[in-house]
Parts: structure tokens; sequence; C-alpha cells
């Protein structure tokens, strides 16, 4: 069993519909506990809507790989589309960490290769495990990041 962390992003449609149908898919069955929803700015130079932003830590005994295909049947239930890169999205689940696996498969690179560059996954994976992400590195991280409560409380 692992502990794995996924960065979940949106800012077309209902944003807190979109986050909260992608949990079923993500977790396929596993555990798992969520960060609070955090509004963050865009990052990439794209004219574009604020975010809404999350973590979600899961159990697993999947591979980082099955990971990023939940992620991807995820973004395609929610209409993503991938016209624009840093662009606007329904959904973007990035697979962080899974235990102590590492991949260089261009495919899905684990840990992420941007992890500790970015405020709006600093900050709510370092609600869930303060243990992975120091204040200096949230500190020295892009973008800022403004707490709106948890996924249950938006409704």
């Amino acid at each position: 069993m692992a502990r794995a962390y996924l960065s979940l992003g949106t800012n077309l449609g209902d944003r807190h519909a979109n986050l909260t149908a992608a949990l079923p898919l993500l977790s396929d069955g596993d555990g798992y506990r969520l960060s609070s929803v955090y509004e963050t700015e865009p990052v990439g130079g794209v004219d574009q809507d604020d975010f809404w932003n999350m973590v979600v830590e899961l159990d697993t005994e999947v591979t980082p790989r099955a990971l990023l295909e939940r992620a991807r049947r995820a973004e395609t239930a929610a209409g993503r589309t991938r016209e624009v890169r840093w662009g606007p999205r329904t959904l973007d689940v990035d697979v962080l960490l899974v235990g102590e696996a590492t991949s260089d498969d261009p495919e899905i690179l684990v840990p992420h290769p941007r992890l500790y560059e970015r405020a709006f996954v600093l900050v709510p994976l370092r609600e869930l495990a303060p243990e992975l992400v120091s204040a200096e590195q949230v500190a020295q991280a892009a973008g800022a990041v403004r707490k709106l409560g948890t996924l249950e409380s938006l409704r």
C-alpha cells in the first residue's frame, strides 16, 4: 500500500461539480482524504479565470501509470480538451507522488517535475502532509493562493 497525492484544478464550468465528480474516478475504491479548496491565480501566461485547486491523498496499491489512467478518465469525464498549453480547463489532474515510487517515463514523471515550484500544489499538499513540504518551500513557490474552504462547505 502506498500513499499517493494528486493535484486537481479547474477554472471552467461548475468548478465544484468538476472536482466532486472526479473523486470517485480517481479513488476507484481506495480510501482518500481531501485538502481544502484554494482559489489560485493561473500560471503560464494565458489570460483566464482563477482556478480552484486541491490535493487528494490516496492509500492505494496501484502504480503511477494506473493513477495517470484514472486522472485521464476523470479529465475526459469532465469534458477536458487540450487546446492551449496551460490554458483554461474543466479539470486538470496531476500525479504528484506515489509512495517511494519514481518514474522517468515521459508520460508519467514521479515525483512531478514542477511539484515544488507552484504554491497551488504546495499549500494544499502541506495541509495534508506537512512532513513533505516545508514552510520555506511554500514561501519560495510561485503564485498566490486563497483558501476558500472545504469542498463540502462550498456546495
